[in-house]
């Protein structure tokens, strides 16, 4: 039983690693990356669907991405879905490759970015404590129906607080990774 309050907790805290994870792969730092267009969706035939699904993303050099689109009827709404994607990036069409440059980070916005990134694992750590809290509150309603003992109660707490411990702690080491990345230059 308590196993399976603690498997439960597991999975949810790896699940809002992931999310933090994807969302902080989002936000932008000085270097090109093909997962900085992973949630840019185009109008492909009258569907939306990832860009990744409609063209090839690949890094060209250090700022600069290349979009090869697998039908050259849709590189307009490549090109437009990027633009409209408020990653503050210009695509440029060069026959049938799109041209991602990618600007350079002033200091400013650096620093706006990195309290976006700590907000950001702010929200994780959030997360995780309400996982524990959850997890927590399910030990001790089973110990009011005397479903298991105060000391299996303890035990259980004790495993959840450490398994929160090392997941807060997860999120620290992927904050100072990202924000030494902005900083880069």
């Amino acid at each position: 039983m308590i196993d399976d309050i603690y498997k439960d907790a597991d999975q949810r805290m790896l699940k809002s690693l992931e999310v933090m994870k994807q969302e902080l792969s989002k936000i932008r730092t000085g270097r090109a990356h093909p997962s900085l267009l992973d949630h840019v969706m185009v109008s492909f035939y009258g569907t939306n669907i990832p860009l990744n699904q409609a063209a090839n993303i690949g890094v060209q050099d250090a700022r600069t991405l290349s979009v090869t689109a697998f039908d050259k009827n849709t590189i307009p709404d490549i090109e437009k879905a990027i633009m409209n994607a408020d990653l503050g990036l210009n695509p440029v069409t060069a026959g049938e490759v799109i041209r991602v440059p990618l600007p350079v980070l002033t200091e400013d916005r650096r620093k706006e970015l990195i309290r976006v990134v700590r907000a950001e694992a702010e929200k994780g750590k959030v997360a995780i404590r309400n996982i524990r809290r959850d997890a927590n509150h399910t030990c001790k309603d089973l110990l009011k129906e005397k479903e298991i003992s105060e000391d299996e109660d303890r035990g259980a707490e004790d495993r959840i607080q450490k398994l929160t411990d090392r997941n807060i702690q997860e999120i620290d080491k992927l904050l100072s990774e990202k924000e030494k990345e902005m900083m880069e230059i």
